[in-house]
């Protein structure tokens, strides 16, 4: 995921490069709109989460598969401009995903344990409230559009966390913790239209803590927890910005 948003950055700083030297000088649109201390806005967007696994037996190969969905996002923005270059952002969020979590029959067969196809399988719905504090760096402006790259760290609730549900795996309910926390990087355009400013960006977000609630070992060897080091969620976010 990171070199595919390394990817994604160089092939925007080209464009804009080329832009910038074959273009014409063209009216500039909100000549002033980022001369304002404070503004405000909203976005929406889609996101792509999947999962991070180390396991306890060392190996580094995928054992746990991952089918991640599309999810959607909205949220809120308030941006604190510092100077020419520098804003400090705030983008509280909802953000709604789902992912799919398929177990190596392995898991089972060594722990002698009885299985059927729905112990294999594990649906995770998760609703996070997301907060993250971002440092924004732009490029100086280019006619009527300006690059700019993010990074920072963010938190987050999951609202579908399942933390305190005393019934575990066992009981067909998968846990994870209620509060997340990441660091992340990105980069967009902030594109000036005649009435109002239009932002595309991409980030990515990385957590840094674990968030697998394991299974209760009075229940017995679980085959879907006992085999993980951790698991951490990494997403990608393609969000759409009107201010």
């Amino acid at each position: 995921m990171r070199k595919l948003i390394v990817v994604l950055f160089l092939t925007l700083i080209s464009q804009t490069s080329f832009a910038q030297l074959f273009s014409k000088e063209k009216i500039l649109n909100n000549e002033n709109f980022d001369k304002d201390r404070f503004s405000y806005g909203y976005f929406l967007g889609f996101n792509n989460y999947g999962f991070d696994f180390e396991y306890e037996d060392g190996k580094d190969e995928p054992q746990i598969q991952v089918e991640k969905g599309i999810g959607f996002s909205v949220g809120l923005l308030g941006n604190m401009r510092i100077n020419d270059y520098f804003d400090l952002r705030f983008e509280p969020g909802l953000y709604i995903t789902n992912r799919d979590l398929t177990f190596p029959e392995e898991y089972f067969t060594d722990l002698g344990y009885t299985y059927d196809d729905s112990d294999l399988k594990r649906e995770v719905k998760s609703t996070y409230i997301h907060l993250p504090l971002i440092v924004k760096f732009s490029s100086k402006r280019i006619n009527n559009f300006k690059p700019f790259i993010t990074g920072g760290v963010s938190m987050s609730l999951n609202l579908n966390s399942n933390e305190n549900n005393t019934q575990d795996n066992h009981n067909g309910q998968f846990r994870m913790t209620k509060n997340t926390y990441y660091y992340e990087f990105g980069f967009g355009i902030d594109l000036y239209l005649q009435y109002f400013k239009f932002t595309p960006s991409i980030r990515g977000v990385f957590a840094l803590n674990d968030e697998l609630v394991r299974d209760d070992p009075n229940e017995g060897p679980s085959p879907w927890t006992d085999n993980i080091a951790s698991m951490k969620s990494q997403g990608l976010f393609i969000n759409f910005t009107f201010q």
